[in-house]
């Protein structure tokens, strides 16, 4: 399986737990080993509250994190960067992503985003719930799009081949997103239709999504799932069938956001959770949709191919 959003570097960078294991952590490296998820994709998230001045380096600090306490000490486990990467892992090796929500550490200076490209980043997300100068978020008053800034930026990972992610992006700046970008990811994000939460994706949106072949990440944010204190798994199997009934079966992958929340589904407290959800998914959908929606669709999308 692949999981495209969590966010255990920022827990690590903000609390140092042991990343082997953590009872702190709803995703660890022993965690990891023991689930079904073969493909993991890690968020540089820095949260709003870092001064401006000191934002991209507590990034470059996360990307530290990822290499000397992921991906050095580990020789199972493989960066991610090309489809090629993905295709030539080994049968006991797991492979490890990295990714960027939000654009506000890099200010405006696109130079900030070519080297966290460099350092291996394959996802892009324009925003997190705070605006910057590369787009407005999705709690933004002004419902603004991509800045002038922002459409150098999609050009950018256009040229790069990298994913542009939506999650957490203003309504007008999905679609301007929509628009211009090559690559289109919303990693971890529901169906508004299923659950009214803002950050969820409308029929036209997701519909938008499909018609540019892009990717939706069914995420495991409970608050996503359903109004409801106690959500369960079979309230997430709900938007995986409405995405289904949507024509969405080639854009399906999985964003749990582990570590990224507080509260949980039942069920899916950890990442060893994902077992629960492939015997659901083999119950429920033929093998061929389990194949799309734990990997082949997010393989078969990876921009970039060697």
């Amino acid at each position: 399986m692949i999981d495209a959003h969590c966010d255990l570097l920022y827990q690590l960078w903000l609390h140092n737990y042991d990343v082997n294991f953590s009872d702190n952590l709803q995703f660890d490296l022993t965690k990891w080993r023991n689930s079904p998820v073969k493909i993991q994709a890690f968020s540089i998230f820095v949260p709003d509250n870092v001064p401006a001045n000191q934002q991209f380096n507590v990034a470059l600090k996360m990307v530290e994190i990822f290499y000397e306490k992921i991906i050095y000490p580990n020789p199972d486990i493989i960066p991610i960067q090309t489809k090629s990467d993905i295709e030539n892992l080994e049968e006991n090796q797991l492979g490890a992503i990295l990714t960027l929500e939000g654009c506000h550490p890099i200010g405006h200076d696109i130079n900030k985003l070519i080297r966290l490209i460099d350092e291996g980043v394959c996802i892009v997300g324009l925003t997190w719930n705070n605006s910057n100068a590369v787009a407005d978020s999705i709690t933004s008053h002004n419902n603004k799009g991509v800045s002038r800034f922002g459409e150098d930026v999609i050009q950018l990972l256009n040229e790069e081949m990298i994913w542009t992610d939506v999650s957490h992006l203003s309504v007008q700046g999905f679609y301007d997103v929509i628009e211009q970008a090559d690559h289109v990811i919303a990693s971890h994000s529901n169906a508004a239709h299923i659950c009214q939460h803002p950050r969820n994706l409308t029929d036209h949106q997701i519909k938008s999504i499909i018609d540019r072949d892009g990717l939706i990440g069914v995420t495991f944010v409970p608050e996503f799932t359903k109004e409801a204190d106690i959500v369960t798994i079979p309230d997430l199997i709900r938007h995986i069938d409405y995405f289904i009934e949507m024509g969405a079966s080639d854009q399906l992958c999985f964003g749990s956001d582990f570590d990224g929340i507080t509260n949980t589904i039942v069920g899916l407290e950890n990442v060893l959770g994902f077992h629960r959800i492939k015997s659901y998914l083999t119950e429920h959908y033929s093998k061929s949709i389990v194949e799309k929606m734990t990997r082949q669709n997010f393989i078969n999308k990876f921009p970039r191919i060697k």
